[in-house]
């Protein structure tokens, strides 16, 4: 054989050495491809996760400690569905816990608001003084709250609100800042209180530039993503809260959604559920993360929390709230399996401990008063509420308690801090709790639909030939 066919052998082997590597690679990219835009139909402002992009971890689910955490998945997914989901449940549709007092119209600080809400459900109505308690009106009450009294003066409970305003502080309770939130709520006149049983958080059809900027300002200016050899745990902290509410709340507008709008029919989007957060593991990590960090506040808090007043003049209700609070704080299943479930002592070390926390909460409180500029009103409620009780549980973990150290201060909290603290945390309750109890099926299931699309003759045709194709030149 001459040289020239040995040369010629040579070439045509390392040809078919790269062409079969990259024929298997256009078949993987092609596949994902289809099974991306199979998954991806529907989006809603609180999922569009565009611009908090994260790498997928393997098919691993969800087991061992929960990073930069105390406790461990399963202990978690127990004592939330045996202990915490029944006991907040109970206690977010009490008198004390049902109302939240919000500034719901506001100018936003950044940029005009352009928002569109196409649904209804997107807005509130107003619903009769006489519903809420008294004693969120005043210092002192005689009169009772009908514990059930659920009625809106429109004859639409879930789209309801009460805008009565509160002139005077609640007895017990002080009004004081929070270094880590903006402050809006020191015009009275302008505020009003929400039942939040009449508001449920669900799918309102805020879409659009004006919704996606939200999220993308969050991200982009004030929360970006840490490099993966960051080391700092500060830097993640921040990131990684907003990463857990963005995904929990994502889990309740595709658990709460509207299917059908002619026949005005609700349900469970499991095609959102899966695509915004089930098929992407560090979402549902940072979610228990944040579910944990929330957990940590209200049981640092345990001694202020246990001796305040829940007071709204219906004696039977404001007992129960009370029970329910101890019975939360001072369970042996959460003392004895997970006492501590998340170490805040570890952070601000340093010389630069100090530096880095006054720029994270300036971050913070850009990020909350981003809230003004959600364009869907019942968004913007939640967006608030939510955000409220987060910066509650960073008030709690990092600027009070520690009197050894400069800045620090003896704990004091507003009546509504505490009502956002208690409800936030049992939004996450219910978003891990959906997970654990959803999360399997529905990924079996969206992944046999991916499957079979993947694998239709038309679509496997054209991704075989193009594979083939690489083949043969």
């Amino acid at each position: 054989m001459g040289k020239g066919a040995i040369k010629e052998g040579e070439s045509e082997r390392k040809r078919q050495t790269w062409r079969w590597p990259l024929a298997a690679l256009v078949v993987v990219l092609l596949a994902v491809a289809v099974s991306s835009r199979t998954a991806s139909n529907v989006g809603s402002f609180f999922t569009d996760r565009n611009s908090c992009s994260c790498s997928l971890q393997g098919s691993g689910k969800y087991k061992g400690m929960v990073e930069d955490c105390c406790c461990d998945y399963e202990t978690v997914d127990n004592l939330n569905s045996e202990v915490l989901n029944p006991l907040l449940q109970d206690l977010v549709t009490t008198p004390f816990f049902r109302y939240f007092k919000v500034k719901l119209w506001c100018d936003c600080p950044f940029w005009p608001d352009d928002g569109m809400c196409r649904l209804r459900d997107c807005s509130v109505c107003e619903c009769p003084e006489n519903e809420f308690p008294e004693p969120f009106k005043r210092p002192y009450n005689i009169a009772g709250l009908p514990s059930d009294n659920l009625i809106c003066q429109e004859g639409k409970p879930q789209a309801a609100v009460d805008r009565t305003i509160d002139n005077i502080a609640f007895r017990g309770w002080v009004e004081t800042n929070n270094p880590w939130t903006h402050e809006d709520d020191t015009d009275n006149g302008e505020m009003t209180y929400v039942n939040l049983q009449l508001n449920p958080e669900r799918f309102t059809g805020y879409t659009g530039p004006s919704a996606r900027r939200i999220w993308d300002s969050i991200y982009s200016e004030n929360c970006p993503k840490y490099s993966s050899g960051e080391t700092c745990p500060e830097k993640k902290v921040l990131y990684k809260l907003i990463s857990g509410l963005h995904s929990s709340i994502s889990m309740h507008i595709a658990g709460d959604y509207l299917l059908d709008e002619s026949r005005n029919q609700w349900g469970q989007n499991i095609e959102l559920m899966y695509d915004r957060i089930l098929r992407h593991p560090d979402r549902v990590r940072n979610m228990y993360f944040t579910y944990l960090f929330v957990l940590r506040a209200v049981t640092k808090a345990t001694a202020y929390l246990e001796q305040a007043e829940y007071d709204t003049g219906n004696h039977a209700e404001d007992l129960k709230t009370q029970s329910l609070i101890k019975q939360l704080l001072y369970s042996p299943k959460l003392q004895t399996a997970c006492p501590v479930p998340f170490d805040e002592a570890k952070l601000w070390q340093g010389q630069g401990g100090p530096e880095l926390k006054q720029q994270i909460q300036k971050q913070f409180r850009n990020i909350s008063a981003l809230m003004d500029c959600v364009g869907c009103e019942k968004c913007r409620l939640w967006g608030k509420l939510q955000v409220q009780g987060l910066g509650t549980a960073l008030k709690i973990l990092f600027s009070v308690g520690n009197q050894d150290k400069e800045g620090d201060q003896t704990l004091q909290l507003q009546r509504n801090e505490v009502i956002a603290l208690v409800n936030l945390l049992n939004r996450l309750s219910e978003s891990v709790k959906m997970v654990h109890d959803m999360g399997p099926d529905v990924e079996r299931l969206m992944e046999d639909q991916i499957a079979k699309a993947s694998a239709k003759p038309g679509r496997l045709r054209r991704v075989l030939d193009l594979a083939f194709s690489f083949l043969v030149k």
